[in-house]
């Protein structure tokens, strides 16, 4: 008898729907056919020990499953329990009417339980899409899926529920979600705070920027002087994650299996930190079985490389791709995927290997050449890249020892926002475009008029610090921001001086 079910796989972060057709028919042995992973391939003893363990029989006869459709490859276990179900369904065991209706996900373990599987998100907006009436998978699983809505979301145990529910003899509780397309994300304390932070109002000033446009930023400086501790507070000065950016995170994280099972739907900004030890592939994502990495599990949010000089010069120079077109695509023989990579970067490091080079007080112990052999590990294309380009000092002891309470991140963070929406609002017309940073040269030259003194003054910097077209371009994109900020329609000459001086660490004037 033939029988088919439905389950699901993920590709890059979109899902693909697969037909499990089980044929059970005079014979012997166990057959799976439509490229399967071991994983599956080794499911014949967890499906088998499940159903003996809930009292039902496995058919001694011949067993062929077919994953289709089969010319993509399918990996990972959860298409345990959609073969199980079309095992029991084709021997006669469980009822055929309903099974087109659901979408089947979960692993089993030999007693019958249901394991939680990745890559739910994506897989019920593709079920939604596709008009199954609901989604069969484990409990722990159902709250991300439900986030979704408009499909039902039947949570379960074990097997022996999935089987009862078939053949009619349970109903399976629903699970809801009180998030809604119509219900934002709400913005979230955070630990580390700018109230923390004393002196360095200049710097703090440029994070402001950087947040309120979603440009990129280097922070070079001695040790000490608060690179990192001002770095790991940006989040906390971000605005909230919009629905449609929560969703789009929240299938990246599924995807990977980062995502909390007691979370639903990521609420805060993604903060990435990797050690300088990172590999090119853990960076931009692949492997034989592609995942995301840390470019894409950073995306709406927020990636900080410290100590950039000590990354691998092949690690950084991947990079250069997906800063500007916000997607990184991962290429194999027989198929590629592509993951979103609209990220803040964050840099910090020393300005020589003592890191006292420039230094007010301290002597630098690196000759010239030293200097010049460490900076460049930083490519001339990556660092046009890069936006802002500040000088940390140290703080005074003044400053230090200084009482008075200083800026909160909510005060910042409430400025912030209020740029993002003159932004949004500009932007309303275009799907991918939310802030300056990801503005085309199609909107710089529309949006980032200057009148002859502007141009003058630009000129004069360009010829001065040896800029780079693409430098030009977001020396504009900047001052557009600080313009928003200032809620000015037209880019003033304060703003544009007050961009170009965050060009002041481009290599050509750093060593003099």
């Amino acid at each position: 008898m033939l029988v088919k079910t439905f389950s699901s796989a993920v590709y890059g972060i979109e899902s693909t729907t697969i037909s499990v057709e089980v044929n059970v028919s005079t014979g012997t042995k166990y057959y799976i056919v439509g490229l399967p992973d071991n994983a599956i391939k080794e499911s014949l003893q967890r499906i088998e020990s499940a159903i003996l363990s809930i009292g039902h029989r496995m058919p001694r006869q011949k067993i062929v499953v077919n994953l289709a459709p089969a010319d993509i490859r399918k990996e990972g276990s959860a298409y345990d329990l959609a073969i199980a179900i079309g095992i029991l369904a084709a021997s006669g065991q469980v009822q055929e009417a309903q099974l087109s209706g659901y979408l089947i996900l979960g692993e089993l373990s030999l007693d019958g339980n249901v394991q939680p599987v990745k890559g739910i998100l994506p897989i019920a907006i593709q079920a939604k899409k596709d008009g199954f009436e609901g989604i069969i998978l484990p409990r722990s699983n159902a709250a991300e899926a439900a986030v979704v809505g408009g499909i039902k979301v039947l949570g379960i145990d074990c097997l022996q529920q999935v089987v009862d529910f078939f053949n009619g003899k349970t109903e399976l509780p629903q699970t809801s979600s009180p998030l809604t397309n119509d219900a934002p994300t709400v913005a979230v304390s955070h630990e580390l705070d700018f109230a923390d932070v004393r002196g360095q109002q200049n710097i703090k000033r440029a994070l402001e920027i950087a947040a309120a446009g979603g440009h990129n930023i280097i922070l070079i400086g001695p040790p000490g002087a608060g690179k990192t501790m001002l770095a790991k507070r940006l989040p906390s000065i971000l605005p909230p994650l919009t629905f449609e950016e929560a969703l789009e995170t929240t299938k990246i994280h599924s995807v990977s299996g980062n995502l909390s099972r007691k979370e639903s739907l990521m609420n805060t900004r993604p903060f990435r930190a990797p050690h300088h030890t990172i590999s090119d592939i853990a960076l931009v994502g692949g492997g034989s079985s592609p995942q995301p990495g840390e470019i894409s599990l950073a995306h709406n949010g927020v990636l900080f490389l410290d100590e950039l000089p000590e990354f691998k010069r092949t690690v950084l120079e991947v990079m250069r791709q997906p800063l500007e077109s916000r997607s990184i695509t991962i290429s194999r023989a027989r198929f590629s995927v592509d993951y979103p990579a609209s990220f803040m970067l964050v840099a910090a490091m020393n300005p020589c290997p003592c890191g006292y080079y420039n230094h007010p007080e301290k002597e630098c112990l690196c000759g010239s050449l030293v200097v010049q052999r460490y900076l460049s590990k930083i490519s001339g294309p990556l660092l046009d890249r890069i936006d802002l380009h500040i000088e940390v000092t140290p703080v005074e002891f003044n400053e230090l020892t200084e009482q008075h309470e200083t800026e909160r991140s909510d005060l910042i963070r409430q400025r912030v926002i209020e740029a993002r929406q003159v932004q949004e609002q500009r932007f309303s017309k275009e799907k991918d475009i939310h802030c300056n940073a990801q503005m085309p040269s199609r909107y710089v030259q529309e949006l980032c008029l200057l009148d002859e003194s502007g141009k003058k003054l630009l000129k004069n910097a360009m010829e001065r610090l040896n800029l780079s077209a693409r430098a030009y371009d977001r020396i504009l994109k900047v001052a557009r921001t600080i313009a928003d900020m200032d809620n000015a329609e037209r880019i003033l000459n304060h703003h544009l001086a007050e961009a170009i001086q965050f060009r002041n660490l481009d290599r050509q004037t750093w060593l003099g």
